[in-house]
């Protein structure tokens, strides 16, 4: 599973590195490399809890394959691109075929395990994002330094449509609930549960405030530095992602270890994490806008990186805390949805503000954002959490 989730950002992210080269061999301009960004994840958010529907009904087992098998043929078209219109669409359908993954995958490694464990196990398939993001980053640019951006997305789609036997093959020996995959025993419309859940509903909020900033750090972090420090591609996407996911490595994995352990003392534990991770996480954004050395940046990076790990690693069980089992790919799928919308404003505004508001000064009115969504969900778990918890696990509250 992690694997997959590796090749599946791997191949999103790729295309962010190679943005002067896009500009130069397809004559992008920066309003169309930042619609790079939001037209994947505008298509991505509306296929989400669509997704997340399908795999509350049907086999996650096998829709997680199909995805991975789409999504690699649609990187190895991407290498063959030859204008900016081209390419925007294939990012669109790149936002459909990657729709089906994230929903099953995740509620597929919940579902293999308790609650007490279950941050641990959701956090290990969280890190496949990060070593992903780095990778492909970091493979782009170095690809694209060398005049062979193409060839990086060959690369990494055939990659991904030989993984895909080995992956079924594997899948096949997995027990999968039978509820999971009878249309008559899942519920109708899973969603439809989850907007009776307050506090789902505000993880609905938050959510797509703190994946705003990743996505405005993913999309344009690496170009901000190319121009700010005059580094070439590869090294821009290097120092734009090692320091970063590397601390948002360790972070995932300590937040998930963390929460497991302080879930026995409180059941609040997960949301008192993300809490955390917002309020701390605003002061490093502000930085990574404003340092004046590349030194001082990339301590901001790996700071920011360690603390927003701490949502990421939570995010996911702390809704599985106030949602009924049978409905945990469609959270995912509803949280991805809202989280992809704003999201995609993120690599818009990019673009489009790059050069009058500036990369560094959207930076900071994010980091103002997440001190408000940290306040809201502080509010959250005092007033909502106990009685939505309460109702999913009647015996432990």
């Amino acid at each position: 599973m992690w694997f997959a989730y590796f090749l599946n950002y791997a191949d999103r992210q790729a295309m962010f590195a190679m943005f002067p080269a896009l500009k130069l061999d397809l004559g992008m301009t920066d309003e169309q490399l930042g619609l790079v960004g939001t037209v994947f994840l505008w298509v991505y958010a509306f296929g989400c809890p669509i997704a997340g529907q399908i795999g509350d009904r049907f086999s996650k087992r096998l829709l997680v394959v199909l995805s991975l098998v789409v999504w690699s043929i649609i990187t190895l078209a991407t290498g063959l691109a030859a204008s900016g219109t081209i390419m925007l669409a294939l990012r669109a359908a790149m936002g459909v075929s990657e729709s089906l993954y994230m929903s099953s995958a995740v509620a597929l490694t919940a579902n293999a395990h308790p609650p007490e464990l279950r941050s641990r196990a959701v956090s290990m398939l969280m890190t496949g994002q990060i070593a992903g993001t780095v990778a492909g980053s970091w493979f782009g640019g170095w690809m694209a330094d060398r005049g062979e951006w193409r060839g990086a997305f060959f690369v990494l789609g055939a990659v991904g449509v030989l993984y895909a036997l080995p992956y079924f093959i594997f899948l096949r020996s997995v027990n999968e609930p039978a509820g999971t995959i009878s249309v008559v025993s899942a519920p109708r419309f899973a969603a439809t549960g989850l907007i009776k859940v307050r506090t789902f509903l505000l993880l609905c909020v938050v959510f797509p405030i703190f994946v705003f900033g990743l996505w405005l750090l993913y999309g344009w972090l690496p170009s901000f530095l190319h121009d700010k420090f005059s580094l070439n591609q590869s090294d821009a996407a290097f120092n734009a992602t090692v320091f970063l996911q590397t601390a948002t490595f360790v972070g995932v994995i300590g937040g998930g270890v963390l929460a497991d352990v302080l879930y026995r003392r409180t059941k609040a534990a997960r949301y008192w994490l993300m809490a955390t991770s917002l309020l701390l996480c605003a002061p490093c954004m502000h930085a990574l806008g404003n340092s004046d050395t590349l030194m001082v940046t990339r301590i901001a990076a790996s700071s920011f990186g360690f603390f927003s790990g701490l949502l990421i690693g939570n995010i996911f069980p702390a809704a599985f805390d106030v949602v009924q089992g049978d409905a945990r790919a469609s959270a995912v799928g509803a949280l991805n949805f809202f989280g992809a919308i704003i999201s995609g404003f993120a690599t818009l505004f990019g673009g489009l503000w790059k050069q009058s508001l500036g990369i560094d000064r959207l930076l900071s009115l994010t980091a103002l954002g997440y001190i408000l969504a940290g306040v809201v969900l502080i509010f959250g778990i005092k007033r909502l959490f106990p009685r939505d918890f309460e109702r999913i696990h009647p015996t432990q509250a």
